[in-house]
């Protein structure tokens, strides 16, 4: 059986540099610089005192006073993003059924701040202070079941979990649903709300994130020979994708096209990517596989380019690997430069940084590159957008446990 076209028709996110896709992508073309100093709790004790939050947003814009207090920020902005997309693709719920609807929605992490929140009222007042809400708020999986609650999809509902790789493991296990004939449309991402203590603390012990405390706007600086480790961010996005057909019986406006997706594991090491990130080759590999494409006829490649040591020289091994000499005719760049390291909701925020990249010909930047290395010498897009054509593009994003996720977008031909 010939596999359906699955098309992305709705976009939603919530960034460090954009509450809302249109502010998203105008920071992505104009090199906004997300990293602020922490806000959320006092940091002067950690190592690391900046990150990328989300700024301005009013969850009572979204949800309903009453369920603010029973959500964890992270479902907050996955209900936000999520009705953002929803409105985006303009389905009228009272036409479509439901029942071929669903939801695949990740997160790294999950409700860490209320993790935080209980354990220090357990220790305090013991275990009758712990709130009844405490297991729903906290747990992985109920982005996803907000969302379908929220608008009657009754279709698959699951999360993914990958590390840093989570949100594109959920566009991918979505793409396939739909692909298959498992469902008509799906709602798919990732949300983390992680600029907490514990977190902060955890990646400072694991000597990942930078320590620039005095120099924290230039501290997101991928592929830069004095990159010194990433920037948390926070945020969610979400993509609406449906088949074609379906899409085009009820007139929706189509994005872009997935083409294919490539899932690897290095089976190395759990934080560092094996040498010449060979798992990262091949799940850009195997997605040009599924997508029935050369590798000479890719444009542009969303790298998960995190601004550490090992990842940005291992991907730019990997992509040399793979793509030989035509490697030095694609574009490159990493929007983790402005938005910091969204964790597991990275995938879905640079996948919607690829469609629109491909809808208006224009590579976002990699900002704060300033000198190279001899091993990296991409094009990585430097401090300023470019105006190209792209027919195809890869978006990557690997995670801790050697989870590896390359999503192969391209431009929609009817």
């Amino acid at each position: 059986m010939k596999s359906r076209r699955v098309v992305v028709t709705g976009l939603g996110v919530l960034t460090p540099i954009g509450n809302n896709t249109q502010e998203f992508w105008d920071g992505l073309i104009n090199g906004k610089n997300g990293s602020g100093l922490i806000t959320k709790f006092d940091p002067s004790a950690f190592n690391t005192h900046f990150a990328c939050e989300v700024k301005n947003f009013d969850p009572l814009t979204y949800i309903d006073k009453k369920e603010i207090r029973r959500m964890d920020p992270y479902s907050h902005y996955a209900v936000a993003t999520a009705s953002m997309a929803v409105e985006d693709s303009k389905i009228d719920l009272s036409k479509i059924d439901l029942e071929r609807v669903g939801v695949v929605y990740g997160s790294g992490i999950g409700g860490i701040l209320t993790w935080e929140e209980e354990h220090t009222a357990f220790m305090q007042g013991g275990p009758r202070r712990i709130s009844p809400f405490f297991v729903p708020k906290m747990i992985s999986d109920i982005a996803a079941g907000q969302i379908s609650i929220r608008f009657g999809f009754k279709g698959p509902n699951f999360a993914t979990v990958s590390a840093c790789a989570t949100s594109s493991n959920a566009i991918a296990e979505a793409f396939f649903l739909v692909q298959r004939g498992s469902a008509d449309m799906m709602v798919c991402g990732g949300s983390e709300a992680s600029i907490t203590p514990m977190a902060v603390g955890g990646f400072n012990s694991a000597r990942a994130l930078s320590t620039w405390n005095d120099r924290y706007l230039e501290a997101s600086r991928p592929f830069d020979k004095d990159r010194n480790g990433f920037v948390m961010g926070e945020g969610s996005g979400t993509l609406i994708i449906e088949e074609l057909e379906h899409a085009e019986k009820r007139g929706a406006t189509i994005y872009g096209e997935i083409a294919g997706a490539g899932l690897t594991g290095d089976a190395y090491h759990v934080t560092a990517p094996p040498p010449g990130g060979e798992g990262a080759m091949r799940s850009m590999r195997e997605a040009l596989k599924d997508g029935e494409i050369e590798p000479s006829q890719v444009d542009y490649i969303n790298a998960h380019g995190t601004s550490t040591e090992l990842n940005d020289l291992n991907e730019t091994i990997a992509i040399k690997t793979l793509f030989g000499k035509h490697a030095y005719n694609l574009a490159v760049s990493s929007t983790k430069s402005m938005t910091g390291h969204l964790l597991g909701a990275a995938g879905a925020i640079e996948a919607v940084a690829t469609i629109l990249a491909i809808k208006n010909s224009i590579i976002p930047p990699t900002i704060n590159f300033h000198e190279s290395e001899p091993e990296l010498d991409l094009n990585y897009t430097p401090n300023v957008a470019v105006k190209r054509d792209i027919n195809y593009a890869i978006s990557n994003t690997f995670g801790f446990g050697g989870h590896n996720a390359s999503i192969l977008f391209k431009k929609f031909v009817g």
